[in-house]
């Protein structure tokens, strides 16, 4: 298996040559950048499968080089910064993050972050494609159409629908979705859920206020309902 490649944008040279001496250490390849610009540079060269993305930075910021790095890839994507209040997540999250790292951190909670943002859900048991009239959902090609037309989702989106759409029709617990897409470790992050919920309506839903088919059931969690006119396909034998 090829060493992982994470992707450093700070500003601060002490913090980047900390965080290489601790990353290389855990086995994981290092590259930097100074600032947003330069990220968005070294993306195209090194083409990392994580980044650890400073908020404050001169020049562009890290929630603008967030959203330019989303546009283009699926990296996983980890802000760090010194601010922790619900706002300042939510902000990161709806800006592409996957996960949200408040300064100080240990070595041990960063790299814990890493690995649950560089996992990718597995299952033994496969979920068979879900078509109704407007939505069409392969999950062994990861591939989604909404009328016909291909939609993009970062792979935490495509996990958590996943997730959602094999309990269709069962209303699924904060805890359970957030330790499912996010690992063990996770638990009470219920606005990361809401960030990502809303992302996914906005990508597949007809009328993301008037939800057709991600339905939040207060207090308690979310639930996919499917239509009834189109039920999942059936696996092939």
């Amino acid at each position: 298996m090829s060493t992982p490649t994470i992707l450093v944008v700070d500003d601060e040279p002490q913090i980047r040559r900390v965080m290489r001496t601790t990353l290389s250490s855990n086995g994981y390849s290092v590259v930097e950048a100074k600032s947003g610009e330069e990220a968005l540079e070294m993306m195209r060269k090194e083409r990392p499968e994580l980044v650890l993305l400073d908020v404050n930075m001169p020049g562009m910021g890290g929630l603008e080089a967030c959203r330019e790095i989303r546009d283009q890839s699926d990296v996983a994507i980890i802000m760090l910064t010194v601010r922790n209040t619900e706002h300042d997540k939510v902000l990161a999250l709806d800006a592409g993050a996957d996960d949200y790292v408040v300064k100080p951190f240990s070595v041990e909670e960063l790299l814990a972050r890493i690995r649950a943002a560089l996992r990718r859900t597995t299952s033994a048991e496969p979920i068979p494609s879900y078509v109704s009239d407007d939505l069409e959902i392969d999950f062994e090609r990861r591939k989604v159409l909404v009328k016909g037309n291909q939609v993009r989702l970062t792979p935490k989106e495509f996990d958590l629908l996943r997730h959602l759409v094999s309990s269709q029709g069962k209303p699924l617990e904060h805890r359970r979705l957030l330790q499912a897409v996010w690992g063990p470790d996770y638990g009470n992050e219920t606005e990361y859920l809401r960030v990502f919920i809303n992302q996914l309506r906005k990508k597949i839903e007809p009328d993301p206020s008037h939800p057709k088919y991600i339905h939040t059931d207060p207090w308690v969690g979310y639930r996919f309902e499917p239509t009834s006119s189109a039920p999942a396909k059936p696996k092939k034998k």
